[in-house]
């Protein structure tokens, strides 16, 4: 797997392949950039200058005074304190993303940690030694990380595999000794936005090859249903200022072209609109896709701290304001978890059409032996269960709000939240195109012989016919269901 190297920030598509497992480098300027940060802290610390979490407290402690002999203990009880996830681990991949746009973020040199820090963390990294991370519990940052970091300090578990390491036996298996924070250090672990742009990393990743299969799977349906091409003519797109739209439009008559299926239907004056406005929502959730893309891009490029470090050691500048609070982020993924929502919302419709026969021309829930058979009945039923969950989870995070640290932290974006909804919110999407997958396959089964599919459609049915057969109620459609997921993670969608 190619490996990347910070130089300049990372992007969304670098931080999703390391995630997954791909190696991660600093190159000598961002090494440099860290050590003149970590410098001017010592300037900071030398001359006793008054800044947020290096002198004082944190949050709502921010003006209780630390003075120099104990600002290594001040970073060293940030991170026990501020480590109290809860619940189950969050995957190996997420950690991983996690761990990558905190290092991203400490190679801009703004954060004034020591190189030897962001280099364990690397280490960490690189050797697949993974820190065990409660997924819940966080209002916005802090506590991801704050788990991460305590495997610096020799604490915490550590995942190698299958099993499961002390933090002090994975950094032995690295030859490091337990680390010894300094000033700011312990702040500047917890704080900024890794937590939440990581996670959206791995989202985004996984979201654009389900925008692809969305594409592929409705244009299955699409031909099975015997509906009108003309829905997605350049001709009757144009009239949409839209780049979603005429790509979707586009990419869905490629994947018809040539289908004898459609030649030969019978046209409607107008379908459904789950079917002729496929170009519609897909063409938009594809424009938020994009406008997101951005806006992690941008969290990559930002320094997301505070305090901010700057200057230079004879003229030492710290910036305590609000750049390690995600709103814009946490805005962007809203609006996200609303896109996939919907989404999702149309390929359960679409579904629920193929299954119908008042509607569909098919037997009844594409069953063999209707009556005996209850064929993709269920299957339905479970698209439909999924898509009312994303409705709930759609509820925008960033409107919650909340007031901690004695009121000091009263305005709260909850972007981490957020990106954690998000992937819930496309792994529910991913199953419910997976059922309408398989469905589109057996309506194929009750198609005319001597029809051809279009070549692109007939390509995916063949290739899903090899790990998943005609289905006639003689197994559990569930492991049918886990066969074609499995199928749309390792096939690229045409």
């Amino acid at each position: 797997m190619t490996g990347h190297r910070i130089d300049d920030p990372l992007t969304w598509p670098a931080v999703a392949s390391v995630a997954a497992g791909a190696p991660l480098s600093l190159a000598d300027a961002a090494l440099a950039r860290i050590e003149r940060a970590r410098e001017v802290v010592a300037a900071i610390v030398a001359r006793g200058l008054r800044v947020y979490g290096v002198s004082t407290g944190v949050g709502a402690l921010s003006e209780v005074l630390v003075d120099g002999a104990r600002q290594s203990e001040l970073s060293h009880n940030i991170i026990m304190s501020h480590a109290c996830g809860v619940g189950p681990a969050l995957p190996l991949a997420e950690t991983r993303a996690i761990m990558v746009c905190a290092i991203n973020n400490f190679a801009h040199g703004g954060s004034g940690v020591r190189p030897v820090t962001v280099r364990m963390l690397l280490d960490l990294l690189n050797t697949g030694l993974i820190p065990v991370v409660p997924r819940g519990g966080s209002i916005g940052y802090l506590i991801h990380m704050a788990h991460i970091s305590l495997v610096l300090l020799g604490s915490g578990e550590v995942r190698d595999g299958a099993a499961v390491l002390t933090g002090e036996q994975a950094l032995r298996r690295l030859g490091y000794a337990p680390l010894t924070l300094e000033a700011k250090e312990g702040l500047s672990l917890v704080n900024g936005t890794p937590c939440a742009t990581g996670l959206a990393c791995v989202a985004l990743g996984r979201l654009q090859r389900l925008l692809d299969w969305a594409d592929v799977i409705a244009a299955m349906t699409f031909e099975n249903l015997g509906t009108r091409p003309a829905a997605f003519a350049q001709e009757a797109l144009q009239f949409r200022v839209s780049s979603g739209i005429a790509a979707t439009g586009a990419r869905l008559q490629r994947l018809l072209e040539g289908s004898e299926i459609l030649a030969g239907a019978h046209a409607n004056t107008q379908d459904a609109m789950s079917l002729r406005a496929i170009p519609q929502v897909h063409g938009g959730v594809r424009e938020c896709f994009d406008a997101a893309c951005g806006v992690v891009n941008r969290e990559l490029e930002s320094v997301t701290d505070n305090p901010i470090i700057s200057g230079t050691p004879a003229e030492p500048l710290a910036y305590s304001q609000a750049h390690a609070i995600g709103a814009a982020l946490a805005l962007a993924l809203d609006a996200l978890a609303i896109a996939i929502a919907k989404l999702a919302a149309m390929s359960e419709r679409r579904i629920d059409r193929l299954v119908n026969p008042l509607v569909s021309g098919l037997p009844a829930f594409l069953a063999r032996n209707v009556g005996v058979s209850s064929g993709f009945m269920i299957a339905q039923y479970t698209a439909l269960s999924l898509a009312s969950e994303n409705r709930r989870l759609a509820s925008p995070s960033s409107l919650d709000g909340g007031v901690s640290s004695a009121l000091q932290e009263d305005e709260i974006p909850h972007a981490t939240t957020g990106a954690l909804r998000v992937l819930e919110i496309t792994d529910n999407l991913e199953t419910i195109l997976a059922i309408e997958l398989l469905a589109a396959a057996q309506a194929y089964e009750f198609q005319d012989a001597g029809e051809r599919r279009a070549t692109a459609t007939d390509a995916v049915y063949r290739g899903l016919r090899r790990v998943v057969s005609v289905y006639a109620d003689d197994r559990p459609l569930s492991k049918d269901l886990t066969a074609a997921i499995g199928f749309m993670r390792r096939t690229t969608p045409i």
